[in-house]
C-alpha cells in the first residue's frame, strides 16, 4: 500500500515541473496506512518521543547484559579471562556490526518501522532464552571457582549443548539490537521535516535527547539491574532485561499513528555498483572540463524528472573531488539511437551518492580507536574493579559493572548543560544551530578519550604494586576517573558522529549511513580482541606468559596494555586533524536557512550559499 500511493503521487507530481526538490520529500512521506503525512498530525517531537522510549528501554536491556556480560561467562560458563574479554568484545562488535543489515534492510525493502518491530521482537527472545538457562542449572556447568583454577583445582568449561544454547541466545540478543539501533536514530530524525527551517533547528536537539535517553538507559542497567544481576542471580537479570525489552517495544508501538515513515527505496547498493562499474568501464576516457557536458546533470534535469528517481536522491550538486569516478557519466556518441546500459552510464547524482560513501570512510575509521578503548572499560576494567575493595558501607558492596554507571550520572546532568548553555554560547560565536560542527564535536572527544586510558594505567600500576608489595586493596573507586573522562569524551565524540552521518546522507540511505556510527563500534571490539591476541602472543615467552594471558590480574600487565592503547588514541586523534581538514561536504545535503540569499565563506559550511560551483571544506577542529 505504502509503495503504491508514494508512486501515485510522484505520478501526480510529473507535470508540475516547477515542484521544488523540498516538497517532493514532504510528499513521500507516510503515515501508518500508507497516506501522505499532515505537517499538524505527524512528526514532530511528540512522535519522537515514543522512538525515544523505545531507545531507553532497549538500551537498558542491553547494557545489562553486555556491561556485565563477562562476569556471568567467566564466572558461571567458566571460559578462561582472555577468552571471556574476547566473547564479550565479539559480541558486542557483531552487535553494532549488524547495523549495516538493519539500514540496509530498512531503506531498501522494510521501512524504519518495520525492521524495528520484527528485529525487537527477534532481540526480545534472546533475552528470554538467556534467563531460561542462566535459571535451569543443567543447562549450566557445574559450580566451581575459577580464582582457583589452575592451583590442582580445573573448573569444567561449558561445551556441547550448554555452549551452544548460550551462543544461540546471545546472537539472537546481537541481530535484534544490530538491526534496530540505526532504525531507532533514523526513525526519530525523520519526524521532522527537512524542508521545515524551524524543525530542521530542532533535529540537533533531538540527537541530544537521543543521547540523554541513551544514557537514562545505560544508569538504570548498570546500578538497578546490576544489583538485580549480582543479588538475584543472572536469570533474574536476564528476565528484567527481558522486560524493559517489552517496554520498549510497547513504547514504538504506541506512536504508530503519528509517525512520519520514509517508504523503503530499493536497494541502496545497485546505484553504487552501477557507478563504480560505469566509471571502470569508461576509465581511459578524459573527464570533460565543462561538467555541464555530464550526464544526468543537475542544471539538465527538469525537476518533474528528478521527482520519479526513487533511489537516489537526484538534486545533488556536483562536486571536484574523486574526479575519476565522473567518467561513469560520459556519454559516447557512437550514432546509435540506443541508449546506454544503467551499468556504463549513471547521472551525476548517482556518483555523488557515491563520493559521499567514500567521504565518510576515512572519518568514520578515527573512531575505531576510540570504540576500541571503550571495549576495555566494558572488560578488563570490570575485572580491575573485582580485584579491588567494592565495599561502600558496612553492609553494601558495589557490583565492579555498576562502575560504568558513574560517567552516565555525570552526563544525565551535563547533556542538558550542553544543550541549554554550552550550544547558545557557542552559537553566538559560529552562528551554527548546533553551536559547534559534527565534526569538531567529534574531534574533542578523540582527544579526550586518550586521558581515560592514561588515568587507567596510571591507576592500574597502583593496584598491582599495592595489592603485591604492601598487600593492601585499593578502593573500587580509584578507577573512576577512567570511566568520568571517558563519559565525557563520548558525549562529544558519539553524538557528533551520529549526526555528522545523518546529515550527510541523502534520501534512500539515512539508516545505512547512520548504521555506520555503529559500525564503528562493531571494528573497535574486533580490533580489542585483535590486539589482545596479538598483545599476549607478542609479549609471551618461554619462561611466562603475555601480558593479559593470566586469570590473575596481579601476574598480568594490564598497565602496559592501556599505555598501548594511550599512544594509539594519540596518533589516533592527530590523524583525524588532518583527515577532517581533508574532507569536503557536498553542498546539496547541507540545511538550507533563511540566511540562503546570502553568500558565506568556507569557514561556515553549514550556512553556505547553495552555489553547483563551489565545495565546502571541513571546519578546523579547533579554534
Amino acid at each position: 500500500m505504502v509503495d503504491s500511493v508514494v508512486e501515485k503521487t510522484k505520478m501526480n507530481l510529473k507535470g508540475d515541473h516547477s515542484m521544488p526538490a523540498s516538497m517532493v520529500d514532504q510528499e513521500t512521506s507516510v503515515d501508518w496506512r500508507g497516506r501522505p503525512c499532515k505537517p499538524n498530525k505527524h512528526g514532530g517531537m511528540t512522535s519522537a518521543i515514543f522512538v525515544l522510549g523505545l531507545q531507553a528501554f532497549e538500551m537498558m536491556a542491553i547494557a545489562a547484559v553486555g556491561n556485565n556480560l563477562i562476569t556471568y561467562v567467566f564466572n558461571e560458563m567458566h571460559f578462561p579471562l582472555s577468552k571471556s574479554a574476547n566473547i564479550v568484545t565479539n559480541f558486542i562488535g557483531t552487535v553494532f556490526l549488524l547495523s549495516l543489515l538493519g539500514g540496509f534492510l530498512s531503506d531498501s525493502y522494510l521501512g524504519n518501522f518495520r525492521t524495528m518491530l520484527i528485529f525487537g521482537f527477534v532481540e526480545l527472545s534472546g533475552f528470554i532464552l538467556l534467563s531460561v538457562q542462566a535459571h535451569l542449572p543443567e543447562l549450566r556447568p557445574p559450580k566451581c571457582n575459577m580464582m582457583l583454577e589452575g592451583a590442582g583445582h580445573s573448573c569444567v568449561e561449558a561445551k556441547g549443548y550448554r555452549s551452544l544454547i548460550f551462543f544461540v541466545a546471545l546472537y539472537l540478543v546481537a541481530l535484534g539490537s544490530g538491526c534496530l539501533k540505526p532504525n531507532i536514530i533514523s526513525h526519530g530524525a525523520d519526524q521532522f521535516r527537512k524542508d521545515d527551517s524551524k524543525q530542521s533547528r530542532i533535529l540537533s536537539s533531538y540527537f541530544n535527547a537521543a543521547y540523554f535517553a541513551f544514557c537514562m538507559g545505560e544508569l538504570i542497567a548498570l546500578t538497578v539491574l546490576v544489583w538485580v544481576q549480582t543479588h538475584s542471580g543472572m536469570d533474574v537479570g536476564f528476565g528484567v532485561s527481558a522486560a524493559a525489552m517489552a517496554a520498549g517495544l510497547v513504547s514504538l508501538i504506541l506512536g504508530t499513528l503519528v509517525y512520519r515513515n520514509t517508504p523503503p527505496s530499493g536497494s541502496i547498493f545497485t546505484p553504487v555498483a552501477q557507478v563504480l562499474v560505469a566509471a571502470f568501464t569508461k576509465r581511459k576516457q578524459i573527464c570533460p572540463s565543462n561538467t555541464g557536458m555530464l550526464h544526468g546533470n543537475q542544471n539538465n534535469v527538469p525537476n518533474h524528472v528528478l521527482a520519479m528517481s526513487p533511489n537516489i536522491s537526484a538534486n545533488l550538486l556536483h562536486t571536484e573531488k574523486f574526479r575519476f569516478l565522473d567518467k561513469a557519466c560520459i556519454k559516447i556518441e557512437d550514432g546509435s539511437r540506443t541508449s546506454e546500459s544503467p551499468w556504463k552510464l549513471c547521472t551525476v547524482a548517482q556518483v555523488e551518492q557515491v563520493k559521499i560513501i567514500i567521504s565518510v570512510i576515512p572519518i568514520f575509521a578515527c573512531t575505531i580507536i576510540f570504540n576500541t578503548i571503550l571495549a576495555q572499560l566494558q572488560t578488563f576494567s570490570v575485572q580491575q574493579g573485582s580485584a579491588m575493595n567494592t565495599r561502600i558501607a558496612r553492609s553494601f558492596n558495589i557490583p565492579p559493572a555498576s562502575l560504568q554507571s558513574i560517567p552516565y550520572i555525570l552526563l544525565i546532568f551535563l547533556v542538558p548543560l550542553y544543550e541549554t548553555a554550552f550550544v547558545p554560547l557557542a552559537r553566538k560565536f559560529t552562528g551554527r544551530d548546533s553551536g559547534i560542527s559534527p565534526l569538531q564535536r567529534v574531534g574533542v572527544g578523540l582527544f579526550i578519550a586518550t586521558f581515560s586510558m592514561v588515568s587507567a594505567a596510571m591507576v592500574e600500576k597502583k593496584r598491582r604494586n599495592s595489592s603485591i608489595h604492601l598487600n593492601e586493596t585499593l578502593s573500587i573507586f580509584w578507577i573512576a576517573p577512567q570511566f568520568l573522562i571517558f563519559g565525557l569524551s563520548e558525549m562529544f565524540t558519539a553524538v557528533g558522529l551520529i549526526e555528522f552521518f545523518y546529515k550527510q546522507s541523502v534520501e534512500g540511505m539515512q539508516s545505512f549511513l547512520t548504521a555506520m556510527t555503529y559500525c564503528s563500534y562493531s571494528f573497535g571490539f574486533y580490533l580489542s580482541s585483535l590486539l589482545v591476541s596479538l598483545v599476549n602472543k607478542i609479549t609471551s615467552s618461554s619462561a611466562g606468559g603475555g601480558w593479559l594471558s593470566d586469570n590473575d590480574l596481579n601476574k598480568n600487565s594490564l598497565d602496559l596494555f592501556y599505555w598501548l592503547l594511550a599512544a594509539l588514541s594519540l596518533i589516533n586523534f592527530f590523524t583525524y586533524l588532518f583527515l577532517s581538514k581533508w574532507y569536503s561536504y557536498n553542498p546539496s545535503v547541507l540545511p538550507r536557512t533563511p540566511q540562503d540569499h546570502q553568500p558565506y565563506g568556507l569557514e561556515d559550511p553549514e550556512n553556505l550559499k547553495l552555489n553547483p560551483s563551489k565545495q565546502v571544506g571541513a571546519d578546523n577542529i579547533l579554534p
